[in-house]
């Protein structure tokens, strides 16, 4: 009896043993389900084999990488190249120095805002004008017409009687967080309009028209070209049960739930992209998806995030699609940096170069790489789900080895223009960067005020309606302040006022708390369309 008990515990223990090996094995990939659609094989998201065969040498002209044969000469020369030329800007200021051959930075100094720039902030805040939320909305349609992205889901249906109030009204309703009750329009009309015509395609279409004219307004040149972009996630307490509901204590303690609502910010304010994520997984998991998925004007060419966005993989993954990737690293001086030749001197950095990268895992996966790049940007699945997958199969996969290593690489050229570029770090791009993208997060703050700023529901497509209609209506306050700055300037001017482009690059275009979101609607509007 005591023989059967102790394989009946063996078999019990071995059949536990291979369910946890089986769960790993398919978070990773290393198992798969053929019919499946989460547990498909990796190499089902991307590119056929055929159709890569045909698209290869295309697929590296378009991406500017060379072939397998050139890779490791090519990563040589561009990271002695970085490194020489980070050994020519260092010690040219006090930030980072090498002692006993470990990395000391001190504190950067914060920019110095003039107080020239304070001063016109203040007039310019005091000069714009209150302005009800509705009247925005339509005073910027006027303009872009940005509504006529509306469409219902059969395009042949006929607009409703006041179609365009109530539009407006559903769009306030949904960036508000009011909801459909509180608006000044039957809750009828409403519904169906937010049925049929207020979706996550409609409203994404709609945001891109005001961002892409926003670009072409000549006062958004002189706070950037529309090439720099940073992505963060704001956070909202959620009420409601929800597969992406989690656990944030950092701001909501143990007991309440967040989920985030992640965007993509130009350096002209404008929010080109928006996705609703759990707060459980790393940020940067969503990097990769909505610069590959931009749907406006902007070309955007460099990228930042805070330290929740990087990972070697996306480093590796930017480079090969063409994207300067320069996050904001916490704890820099404890990262590892990395060589690409054993026995070579590299100066003052070579005590910090203390490990090497292999580059013939690079060379050995280059090949798929490059079909991973090009299928990322097909789009022939969510950006996100490869990273996840890659991240998830490092170390045991020589693919997520190869891209490691040199996102490895990527990773330390980067991080030693940053301790010893000024500009980069503080001034033209990162910091500066950053600072627009969370300086935003006040807008939505004030604008996604009904329910004490909470999501109510738990369904993703209402969660990404309101996230989708918020990012909108932020944009249409950005379209409309930069106009309204631009008047003031030329009035200043006018007036003998001395405003240079350099100080107008200093101001905000993010003012909000003259934007009257709440109250009674639509108040003796007539209807304007």
């Amino acid at each position: 009896m005591d023989a059967i008990g102790d394989r009946q515990e063996k078999r019990n223990a071995w059949e536990l043993g291979v369910a946890m090996a089986m769960k790993e094995a398919l978070r990773s990939g290393d198992l798969f389900v053929p019919k499946s659609k989460q547990h498909v094989s990796f190499w089902d998201l991307m590119l056929n084999q055929h159709r890569w065969e045909d698209t290869r040498e295309a697929a590296y002209e378009d991406l500017q990488q060379p072939f397998k044969d050139q890779v490791k000469a090519q990563l040589i020369v561009q990271f002695h190249q970085s490194v020489g030329e980070a050994d020519k800007r260092f010690g040219l200021d006090t930030f980072a120095d090498i002692k006993d051959g470990n990395l000391k930075l001190k504190r950067d100094d914060k920019a110095e805002i003039p107080e020239a720039v304070t001063k016109l902030q203040k007039v310019i805040d005091a000069s714009m004008p209150s302005i009800r939320i509705e009247e925005l909305l339509m005073e910027v349609d006027r303009e872009t017409n940005f509504t006529r992205h509306f469409i219902p889901v059969q395009q042949h249906h006929s607009r409703p009687k006041n179609f365009y109030k109530t539009l407006i009204s559903a769009l306030i309703s949904q960036a508000t967080n009011l909801g459909v009750v509180a608006m000044s329009v039957t809750v009828d009309m409403l519904r169906h309009v937010l049925q049929f015509y207020v979706r996550e395609e409609t409203i994404t279409a709609a945001s891109a028209e005001i961002v892409n004219q926003h670009h072409q307004l000549p006062f958004s040149e002189v706070h950037g070209s529309g090439q720099v972009s940073s992505s963060d996630a704001q956070r909202f307490r959620i009420r409601a049960d929800s597969l992406l509901a989690a656990y944030y204590p950092r701001y909501y303690g143990y007991y309440e739930k967040a989920i985030g609502i992640y965007t993509h910010v130009s350096d002209q304010y404008s929010v080109y992209s928006t996705k609703a994520i759990s707060c459980n997984p790393r940020e940067a998991l969503y990097v990769l998806d909505d610069l590959l998925e931009n749907n406006t004007i902007l070309k955007i060419r460099e990228h930042t995030t805070d330290t929740h966005g990087y990972t070697e993989i996306i480093f590796a993954l930017c480079y090969l699609l063409g994207y300067y990737f320069m996050p904001r690293i916490r704890d820099l001086t404890d990262q590892q940096l990395y060589r690409v030749e054993r026995n070579v001197n590299y100066g003052v950095f070579t005590p910090l170069l203390n490990k090497t990268a292999d580059l013939d895992i690079i060379e050995e996966q280059w090949d798929e790489m490059i079909h991973v790049a090009t299928s990322l940007k097909e789009r022939t699945a969510p950006a996100h789900v490869i990273v996840e997958r890659l991240t998830n199969s490092f170390p045991s996969d020589r693919l997520a080895k190869a891209f490691t290593n040199l996102g490895r690489i990527i990773k330390t050229e980067y991080i030693l223009r940053y301790i010893t570029d000024k500009d980069l770090r503080r001034t033209v791009q990162v910091q500066l960067q950053l600072n627009k993208g969370e300086y935003r997060h006040n807008l939505p703050r004030w604008i996604f005020f009904a329910n004490q700023g909470e999501f109510t529901t738990g369904d993703y497509l209402e969660i990404m309606n309101k996230a989708s209609s918020l990012s909108l209506v932020s944009n249409a306050i950005l379209y409309w302040n930069t106009s309204r700055i631009s008047n003031i300037v030329d009035e200043l001017r006018k007036q003998g006022e001395t405003v240079d482009d350099d100080l107008l690059a200093h101001i905000s275009l993010l003012p909000y708390k003259h934007v009257l979101p709440n109250g009674t609607y639509f108040i003796e509007q007539e209807e304007k369309k």
